[in-house]
């Protein structure tokens, strides 16, 4: 941990919490971006587009959660083989391409990252860190809203 003047008690468990999810924000992204670029059949166009728009979302949160881990005086664990090695995110089943199919994993997928990041807000509240809090808050908010998206592509 590097010194700062930011004075939530617990830094380093939050640091950890915040590279835990950091890990996961750029596995989604990665799968996110290969769903974009490898789904087929019906509704190409518009799940074309549906993935890139929620990659986008995912990627504006991998700035703002490894900035936070760096100013509360840790070390953001960003590159491609950290996340890889540290995401909790199931691998993307290779060879798949049917549009519908690729919608339910997707959903699996950010399903499981919004639980993690809304599961980081009570723990980060209960550290007494209001500031990650709130980060995980708008995460797990704008997450909620891309699997509404996800979701209302899917049957039943």
């Amino acid at each position: 941990m590097f010194p700062t003047r930011i004075d939530a008690p617990e830094r380093a468990r939050a640091v950890a919490l915040l590279n835990a999810h950091l890990a996961d924000a750029i596995d989604l992204h990665s799968q996110t971006r290969f769903a974009h670029r490898n789904v087929k059949r019906p509704h190409f166009a518009a799940l074309h587009r549906l993935f890139d728009e929620r990659a986008e979302t995912v990627a504006g949160h991998i700035d703002e959660v490894a900035e936070r881990a760096a100013a509360l005086g840790g070390t953001a664990a960003g590159t491609a083989r950290q996340a890889a090695g540290a995401s909790r995110v199931p691998e993307f089943p290779v060879g798949l391409a049917n549009g519908a199919e690729v919608v339910a994993v997707l959903a699996d997928r950010f399903g499981g990252v919004t639980r993690t990041a809304r599961a980081a807000i009570g723990a980060t509240d209960e550290l007494g860190d209001t500031g990650t809090a709130d980060l995980f808050t708008a995460v797990s908010r704008d997450l909620d809203r891309a699997l509404y998206f996800l979701e209302a592509h899917l049957n039943g």
